[in-house]
Order: C-alpha cells, then structure tokens, then sequence
C-alpha cells in the first residue's frame, strides 16, 4: 500500500475503566503553592515587545476561566489543569449584576466569591487578568449590568451620562479597593499582572456619537487614576486613551490585529474563541485543534506576548445567568469542557504548542526578527540574538489547501495546509501546527446504576384567569420581572354574544398575540390554547391559534416568558419585550382588538413564590401521581429524589422528552432547558445539563423541574460523564513529540538519548486501558469514538496492540510517563 507521500497512519482506540494501574501510569504531582509563590517587586510595566513583570519579560499563555461559571469546589482542579495544559494566566470577568443584584446590597458569597478565587489563581503559581468591564456581554445575562440601573432616572448605558459613569465608577472603585485590600495586584505580592476597563466598545461607539468619544476618554483616564500598578488594556479599542493598551478580539488577531494604537505598547491578544458560544436552535459549534494552534503559532511569530483563550473552561450558565437565548452550557468546545473534563486532542495540542514556543523564549523576547518569502505561500520569521547561538524559526505555509516543501538554511521541510513548524534552534522541526500528536478522546454519558427509576410526582400551577386590571394595555415584560423571574401573566376577559361566533362547528376563532420576546403560553377558559417563541436574531413573534370561545365572559391567560436579559448592542436601556398587542380572529363581527381591553397582570409562579424547588417548600401544595396514559398538563412542578451517582466523575440530567422549563437539584438552579427548539440538524441544541457535585449529598437528592408545557418527565435521566475513550493518531511524517525536547542550561536538546516520533496514550484520573476498540496501520478515517477502516490496513493491527497492552498490564512496567507507547508500528 503506498499513497503520493507514503504517509502511513497508525491509530489506536482504546477504553478505560475505573481501576487503578500502578507504574503503568505516572500521575503529575500535587501543585505546591508553597514553591509557587510569585515575586514581590515594582509590579508591572510594558513596553513595545512585552509586559514586563517584577523587572522580567514573559510568554503568556492565558485562558478565561470565570468564577460563577463554575462551583468553588471545581476550582482548584481547573486551575491545576489550565497550569498542566502550559497557562501561565488566568482571566476572568467581574460580574457587577451577581455582586450587587440590588443597589447597594452586595454578594461575595459562594461562587461568587471573587477574592478567594484570585487568591486561589496566585496560590496555583498563575497570574490573574481581571476585567472589570462593568460592561463585559459575555453572553451573561444583561451583559453583567444589574437589572435596577435601567431604572436609573435619564440613565444611558455605556454613554457620557452622569447618572451611568456614577455608578460605574463607584462600582469599580469598590471591586478595586476589594482587591487591593487584599493585596491582590502585582505590586502588592498578588497574581494580578493585568486589568481591563470597559468592553469591546468600538463595536457600539458610533451610535453614541462624540458622547461615546469622549466616553471612552473618561473611562480609560478614569481606570488608570485608580493606580493599580499593573497595566489597563481596552479590547478591540482602536482610540484607547494614554497609557492604556488597545488589545485584539478574534480567531487569527496574528493577521488581523492592525496593532497598538502606540510604538510604545506591546500586542495583546485578550479573546482568543476557542469555538463559539451557542444559542438555543444552533447547531454544535467547533474550531479545530488545528486552526486554534496555527493562530497562536502565528501571534507569536509575529511579535505577539500574550494570548488568552476565551474560553479556556466556558462552564454553566447556572441559574437564570444566561443572556438572551444562550444556552446553558457555554463554551463546551474549549480545551476544558463544561463539565471539567480534557477536550482532547484540543488541550494537549495546545499544551504542546506552549511548550514549543516557551523553547523559542530567549529568542522571541530578546532577539531581533526579520522575515523571509520562500515562496508564494510559504514566508519564514526568524529570532535572533546577535553574537550568539540563540535562534528561533517558525516556517509558515498559508495555502489552505496544498502542501509545501520549504529549503531553509539548505534543509528541505514538509509543511502541511496552512501550518507553521516551529524550529526553536532554526534547524529542529519540534512541532507542527497541523500535525497533532497529542490523544484524542471521545465523551461519553453513562446511566447512573445507582439513581434507578425516578418515582415522580406532579404539582399543576393553578392558571390565573381574572386578575386585578392594573394597566389598560399589558405591560413590558422586563419592567415587570425586574430579573426577579422569567415569568409573568397577563390576564384580560372579553365578553361574547351567540351571534358574535360561528355558527359552523369547523370553524374556530384564533388568538393573535404580537410580542416582542422571548416566549409565550397561552391559555383560554384555562385551557392550553398552545406556545410560541421568537429567536436569539430576532426576539420578536407572533403567536397564533384556534381558540374555542363561549357565549358569555371568555377568560384570556397570557404566560409572557423570557430566556435571559439582552447582552450587546447600544442602547440596551431601551430594550423591551412582551406582548403589545393581542386581537381575536374570525369573529362575526370582524378582529376584536383587545389590546387596550384593561390587563391583569401576576409576576412569577405560584410555585416560585412557594419555593417548591427546595426542600422545604417542596412539601407544599398537592403533589400527585403522574397519569397513567399522555403527558402531564402544563405549568406543572415535578419532583423526584435520587442517590448520588457512584464515583467520581462529573453528574448530568438527560432532558430527554421535556419541552422547555427549569431544573433544580436540592434547592440549587441548575438553568434552563429547551428541548423542542431543535437545530437545523434536528437535535435539541443542548439535552445534558449538569448537576455540580457539590450540589449533592450522599442520598435522597431532590431534583425539581418546571415544565411549561405537556409532558411527562419518565425519560428523564442521572447520567455520570467521561472521556474514557481515548485515541492517538501518528504518522510517519510526524515530528517526535515536542515533550521530547527540553532547553537546559541554555541548550536545546532531546529529553533522553534521541527524540522518537510514537504515538502515546494516557487514561485519565488513574484508570487503566481496559478494551482495544480500534487499531489501524493504513489510512483510516473518522474521529476518536468514531474510527473506521480505510481502503488498506494492516490485518494485524489491533492483534498487535492488545499484546502490547496485556505485556504491560502482566509486567506492570512503567512505560513513559503517558501510559502507553507505540513508536513506528510495523
């Protein structure tokens, strides 16, 4: 078998199960904090090539992990596997509307608690970005701002407004002083090397007209009068003011990013999207391994210091924190998923990009750069240090489709599609950014054996239908809620003579209701008449349906719903949603328009105001059996206890057959959930949900959901998560692993006698190889999980590997610190 670059492949699937292997696999050691404290000194300065922290220069390697996102006890491993995984910073947003969700009255509290979060980043040996916006979208709900500062009197949000730049200084002012009460910024001995004020403004400035010139001016002039010590950026902020560094949002910043606005500042990257964040009705999203590493290769090639992913680990939008029809997973796509798990092959190949680029650090950040154009689609850059041996070359091929042979320096080099192979001595290839060494794996979701069938019962909301008139038309729904709900009712009632309907039974009047979002229930006489929604692109919708009305008083029951608080965009002050318009169809006597028709209204549930997703409140009203036969009613509670699922990996709820509502788990708001709004693909968006551990005790949990709709929660199920499918991929062009290289005492060599290309495989959290799913030596196709043979294969290739696994599980030999090892299968 041979093909035009006699690239044989070797992959290799295999499955882990939950024992422990002793020697067979090497664990990283615990991180000493003790031994990682950070530098006390002068803080933090910059110039044109880099930061410069406590007098040295760095390569930084950040990602966004966000403190609410995720639970207090997650936290250390995160950031054990953001160090693991080569980041030297940890970036994170301040959220003002979970700090201080009324005014003046604030929560630090829980996961929440941000000075015990920066705390923990700097006993980790990381340094901390903090961006304190307070505008910061981040697809949060009302892009962080409180809810109560749009009723702020003559307010403009992100504007030259009085009453607005009031509270926002106070606000960063208080979460400044917090901090540096702590001794948390750089110059005080703490992690925090970086701060950002405001938010990718440039995108809204225009509309705000020479208010938000002079806005911006005030904000940047603003921040650096708070005299942190360390450095403020403005992302995507071509006018940022003075000191302040104008940073790049985006996926290649390495050919986009026009540079600082100044010679004197260095280029930041601060977003990084390592997928995107999704929407209820999108499809998955994705971004390669391999696009993510060529645009960090090429930042860096570039003049670039700092990268930062975002996200790193998106996490859960728990709660009701998400923004207007995001999901409520975020950033599952990033090297970390959501439910803290290693995204391979994503995490390693960028692991091993870091430690490539960490081997070119004395020559990017001491050497002088030139480039050279070997081609029409190849250039190199080189770094070097002038009378001495210091050199670094990453050879770049931006042809998206065609390979290149390159000579450089008379030494041919393969270059696969829009790659870059870093060279840290100008001769060694150590890495490509197409060619992934690094395992792969698969997740999976696995039936809890101990939760067993959910004994559920059923608590109906009683449908409101002659509520106290309060408005003559209904009302907004965001001024009603006040982010309090998601809910609120509108009630009306009209009154119909016998000659007013058809006298034919096939033909029906229908309800129109124009809303301008998120969501609608409509009810008649209290009966579920049906639901409508709008969309993230557009919230607006109109619902419409056949309705059976009676002579006499009918009782209209609007449930006006919302799915998160808009989160971009100017003028967010003055967004609305909610109904603004409703009229009757098909009447004798023509559209009855009964907007103005004097409106009742009702905010939140009963059952919210109950509390009965806890404990306590869970024992109120009348719970019932399911029905034997259909789907329960709508508005209706159900609740059920549950074990806690065995081990120790990470806990899910499956959706499966609900429509749309809320869940909780023992009091906590796990989010919402939407799965009729199916993708293009004809999936739900998200269906897995996840159920933090913390959350749990040993028994008895009490797992509570709102359903809006009819349904029946019997499909409903605990699941436990893994990537215990793990894969590797080598090919005979490939380089030796980047791991096998090491810079000591100022000399670049291989780790041992000679660097080996060989494809490795590692279970994670101590488990142990136990089935060979697939093994090919030839051209197979496909993805971790999903592998298949190619047109030719070796017919001994998985025979091979399982002897090689039982040989190491019988001698129990340690064989590298990766667990399993194949070097050029033959």
């Amino acid at each position: 078998m041979t093909d035009p670059l006699s690239d044989r492949k070797m992959v290799v699937a295999a499955a882990a199960t939950a024992a422990f292997l002793l020697l067979l696999i090497v664990l990283a050691s615990p991180i000493a904090a003790h031994e990682e404290k950070l530098e006390k000194g002068e803080g933090v300065t910059y110039d044109a090539r880099s930061l410069i922290i406590h007098g040295k220069r760095e390569l930084l390697f950040s990602g966004s992990i966000h403190y609410p996102r995720t639970t207090p006890d997650m936290w250390p491993k995160l950031l054990e596997d953001a160090k693991r995984g080569g980041l030297n910073v940890i970036q994170t947003y301040v959220f003002w509307n979970i700090h201080e969700p009324e005014e003046g009255k604030f929560n630090f509290e829980g996961r929440f608690d941000l000075v015990k979060y920066i705390k923990l980043i700097g006993e980790h040996g990381l340094y901390a970005t903090v961006r304190f916006g307070p505008f910061i979208q981040a697809e949060w709900n009302h892009g962080g701002l409180p809810y109560w500062l749009r009723e702020v009197p003559n307010i403009i949000f992100r504007s030259y407004n009085e009453p607005y730049m009031q509270h926002m200084e106070r606000f960063v002012k208080m979460i400044v002083d917090k901090l540096k009460d702590a001794k948390l910024f750089a110059g005080q001995g703490g992690p925090i090397i970086l701060a950002q004020i405001e938010n990718e403004y440039n995108t809204v400035q225009l509309a705000y007209r020479e208010l938000g010139n002079k806005y911006v001016q005030w904000a940047g002039n603003m921040a650096v009068g708070l005299n942190i010590g360390v450095p403020w950026v403005m992302c995507k902020q071509r006018d940022a003011p003075g000191p302040v560094i104008n940073s790049c949002n985006g996926r290649q910043c390495g050919d986009t990013f026009s540079g600082p606005n100044k010679p004197n500042k260095p280029l930041l990257w601060t977003e990084n999207w390592t997928a995107q964040f999704r929407v209820f009705g999108d499809p998955p999203s994705q971004r390669s391994a391999e696009d993510t590493a060529f645009s960090v290769a090429r930042w860096f090639s570039k003049n670039g210091s700092l990268v930062n992913y975002y996200m790193y680990h998106g996490g859960t939008n728990l709660a009701r924190t998400a923004a207007s029809f995001v999901t409520t997973r975020y950033y599952d796509e990033a090297p970390i998923d959501e439910f803290g798990l290693e995204r391979g092959p994503k995490y390693g190949h960028l692991k091993d990009v870091h430690k490539a680029l960490n081997l070119c650090k004395r020559a990017l950040l001491w050497g002088s750069t030139s480039a050279q154009r070997l081609n029409p689609d190849v250039e190199v850059r080189i770094y070097e240090q002038s009378g001495t041996d210091v050199c670094a070359a990453f050879l770049t091929n931006n042809h998206t489709r065609l390979a290149h042979t390159a000579n450089f320096k008379g030494q041919d080099y393969y270059l696969p599609p829009r790659s870059i192979s870093i060279l840290p001595d100008c001769k060694t290839v150590v890495l490509n950014t197409a060619t992934i060494l690094a395992q792969h794996n698969s997740r999976n979701f696995v039936r809890s054996s101990v939760t067993n069938k959910l004994d559920w019962k059923m608590n109906s909301e009683v449908i409101p239908v002659d509520l106290k008139v309060t408005s003559s038309t209904p009302m907004e729904l965001y001024f009603l809620t006040k982010d309090k709900t998601d809910y609120a009712w509108y009630t009306t009632t009209i009154n119909l003579s016998p000659r007013d309907l058809s006298m034919r039974k096939d033909i029906l009047p229908v309800i129109r209701v124009a809303s301008l979002g998120h969501a609608m229930v409509a009810f008649v006489n209290g009966q579920f008449v049906g639901s409508a929604h709008g969309s993230q692109i557009d919230k607006s919708f109109v619902l419409q349906k056949s309705v059976e009305l009676k002579p006499g008083i009918n009782y209209i029951s609007l449930l006006g719903t919302l799915v998160g608080l808009p989160d971009s965009g100017a003028y967010m002050e003055h967004r609305f949603a909610g109904p603004r318009g409703v009229s009757i169809l098909g009447l004798n006597t023509g559209t009855l328009d009964i907007s103005e028709n004097g409106w009742g209204n009702q905010v939140g549930l009963i059952g919210e105001h109950d509390e009965l997703f806890n404990e306590d409140g869970s024992k109120k009203g009348k719970w019932t059996d399911l029905p034997k036969v259909g789907k329960g009613p709508p508005l209706t509670w159900y609740k059920a206890k549950f074990d806690t699922p065995e081990g120790n990996d990470p806990v899910a709820v499956s959706m499966y057959g609900m429509i749309k509502g809320m869940i909780w788990v023992n009091g906590n708001a796990i989010g919402r959930y939407w799965m009729s709004y199916v993708s293009p693909l004809g999936d739900s968006t998200q269906a897995e949900y996840l159920i933090p551990r913390s959350y749990l005790k040993p028994k008895e949990n009490l797992i509570v959901v709102l359903e809006e709709e009819p349904a029946h929660p019997s499909n409903i199920t605990i699941l436990t998560v893994n990537r215990d499918t793990i894969c590797s991929y080598v090919s005979e062009l490939s380089p030796p692993s980047v791991r096998q290289w090491e810079r000591k005492d100022d000399k670049f060599k291989p780790v041992g006698p000679e660097a080996k290309v060989g494809a490795r495989l590692k279970c994670p959290n101590r488990k142990k190889i136990d089935v060979v799913d697939f093994a090919s030596y030839g051209d197979p196709y496909g993805a971790c999980g999903g592998f298949a043979q190619g047109r030719c294969s070796s017919p001994v290739s998985k025979q091979v590997i399982e002897q090689v696994n039982a040989i190491v599980r019988i001698l129990k030999i340690s064989i590298n610190s990766e667990s399993f090892r194949g070097e050029r299968w033959n």
